[in-house]
C-alpha cells in the first residue's frame, strides 16, 4: 500500500478532534512526567493543534512503521 493509501486508512479511522485529543493527552502526560514551566499549557497546545490540518496532526504523532497511530491512539486517545 503506497504512503497516500496508508494515510487515507487513518483518515477513515480518526477525526481531527479525537487526533487533538489524544495529542493533548500524551503532551499532559509528557508535561507531568517532566515539568517545564516555559511549555504550553494544555489549552494553549490545543490552541496550536485545532490551527494545523489533519496531515499535519499525524506528523505530529511521531508515529510510522515503528510506532503506529493506532498504537498512538491506543495509548493517548
Amino acid at each position: 500500500m503506497t504512503p497516500t493509501g496508508v494515510f487515507f486508512l487513518y483518515l477513515m479511522n480518526y477525526t481531527k478532534a479525537q487526533l487533538i485529543d489524544a495529542l493533548v493527552a500524551e503532551w499532559e502526560y509528557l508535561c507531568h512526567d517532566d515539568y517545564d514551566p516555559e511549555d504550553q499549557t494544555p489549552e494553549e497546545y490545543r490552541e496550536d493543534l485545532n490551527e494545523m490540518t489533519i496531515e499535519q496532526l499525524v506528523e505530529e504523532t511521531s508515529t510510522g512503521e515503528g510506532y503506529t497511530l493506532d498504537e498512538f491512539m491506543e495509548n493517548h486517545g
